[in-house]
């Protein structure tokens, strides 16, 4: 306790002052001191290793929030300002690559044939199939252009369709639709957003919809908050792994993404938004999966 007193002081007065005020000797605080520097360098080792460790597990693409939620589950007693520091320190840091570029679709002209914006921002679902968002996204590969279609639930942010082709038609969001239809049981009624591209409003993408009996949303022209939620994730597809890689050809391209939405992202990979869980672990959390 004395020697503790004197560290906490040590900035006001004198280590030989206070040493001889409350008569013990400076090498046996200095012993003190050392050994605790020892200590809590060993626990900074032990924590930096814990971090290594979920850092490589989770593709590397794990800033200092995700690791410090993983290691709150693990039962792990430090704070977030730590963890940063920690890895800071050590050069660790969440593997994020971006491009300014983007390539547009064009939209349908028709608009008799573009449905309302029934959604309009509003991205909180209170059950599973209540409220999907879809659209299209490309990626560069040596061989020419891939290009992915998915659906997502609102409710639990899990990519539930997903279909890539060398061709952006129709067919190509109809098998991201279908693929959701057979993951899923949807009750006729819920809402399906998208953009008004010339996909989404062609009559054989109404037609396998209309089966379902789907409410069909579009946001309006050129505005993407209007479906924010898919534009983050396929930010997210992107910058932690589409542009970390340089394909060759929409095989390799198509393999890979699939890898990561299947195994990382839908099972692995914290959601802020889902209280840091995933949406697999986030459905089994509320019975559903």
């Amino acid at each position: 306790m004395i020697f503790e007193f004197m560290k906490q002081h040590s900035t006001e007065f004198t280590i030989d002052k206070m040493a001889s005020v409350l008569k013990v000797s400076r090498a046996g605080y200095y012993k003190h001191v050392s050994k605790k520097e020892a200590v809590r360098l060993l626990g900074d080792k032990q924590l930096l290793d814990k971090i290594k460790t979920i850092y490589r597990q989770n593709r590397e693409v794990y800033g200092s929030p995700r690791i410090y939620r993983v290691l709150k589950k693990q039962g792990e007693k430090c704070s977030r300002k730590k963890i940063a520091k920690l890895m800071k320190n050590n050069d660790i840091r969440a593997k994020s690559v971006k491009k300014k570029w983007k390539v547009s679709d064009k939209s349908c002209k028709d608009l008799t044939r573009i449905a309302p914006n029934i959604l309009d921002q509003n991205f909180v679902a209170q059950k599973p199939n209540e409220k999907w968002v879809s659209d299209i996204t490309y990626v560069q590969t040596k061989e020419g252009w891939l290009y992915v279609a998915t659906v997502m639930d609102l409710f639990s942010r899990k990519i539930i369709g997903l279909s890539m082709s060398n061709c952006i038609d129709a067919q190509l969001i109809c098998s991201a639709f279908d693929q959701a239809t057979c993951h899923r049981t949807p009750q006729p009624g819920f809402i399906l957003h998208s953009d008004r591209g010339s996909q989404y409003t062609s009559h054989t993408y109404r037609q396998t919809t209309a089966i379902y009996k789907v409410f069909l949303s579009m946001s309006a022209k050129g505005y993407c908050y209007d479906n924010a939620v898919m534009e983050s994730f396929f930010h997210t597809l992107k910058t932690e792994h589409i542009y970390l890689h340089d394909y060759q050809t929409r095989k390799e391209a198509a393999l890979s993404i699939f890898e990561y939405i299947e195994v990382f992202y839908n099972r692995q990979r914290m959601h802020s938004t889902l209280n840091y869980l995933s949406p697999v672990e986030f459905e089994q959390r509320e019975g559903l999966a």
